[in-house]
């Protein structure tokens, strides 16, 4: 069999190997709305494990690397540019509960949460065309947040998928969307 036959058929069953991990990350994210009735130290823990390892088993998945289209510095700017207009416009604290574990959890969260959407799902669907794997992972990104927040927060949420997105085929990494999103989160729990 010749390689332009097999590397298909391999590609294949690496997107559907990920779309394992990219289902049960997000199924696990979405059914965390269930740690809500735990007391607040319990849930913190519990949301600190789903986390972690949530980031862990992102982390296993070998990911080649994208190819940088501006500098990492620059995207991280229009990125925090573009989050704090967002904070500035939306005018109103989203309702979540806080404890002393908030901020450290909340950038856990979107480190996780970039691990499994900007580094393993886009890096899944960028051989099919990154406008497919921005749009799709931000999709996914905005209704994960849905049962938790409710569906007001499914426009703010797809914009902030599309721009960490855009951040991950920008500078090639998924760090710079990481450090938008735990700037996000890090920002959005001080406004309270």
């Amino acid at each position: 069999m010749s390689a332009r036959v097999q590397a298909p058929a391999a590609r294949g069953r690496e997107l559907a190997r990920t779309s394992v991990l990219v289902a049960a990350g997000s199924l696990l994210i979405v059914l965390r709305i269930g740690l809500l009735a735990l007391s607040p130290e319990a849930r913190g823990l519990a949301y600190g494990a789903l986390f972690a390892g949530l980031l862990a088993a992102c982390l296993l998945v070998p990911v080649t690397p994208g190819r940088r289209h501006l500098p990492a510095a620059l995207v991280i700017a229009v990125g925090a540019g573009a989050i704090v207009a967002a904070l500035l416009a939306a005018g109103h604290e989203v309702p979540a509960p806080y404890g002393p574990w908030t901020l450290p959890l909340a950038v856990l969260a979107a480190v996780a949460e970039e691990a499994l959407f900007r580094r393993v799902a886009y890096a899944a669907l960028e051989p099919y065309g990154p406008g497919l794997a921005i749009a799709v992972t931000a999709a996914l990104f905005a209704l994960i947040h849905v049962p938790l927040y409710g569906v007001a927060v499914l426009p703010v949420d797809l914009g902030a998928g599309l721009l960490f997105g855009w951040q991950r085929w920008a500078s090639g990494s998924w760090g710079a969307p990481a450090t938008t999103h735990a700037l996000a989160n890090v920002l959005a729990v001080l406004a309270r």
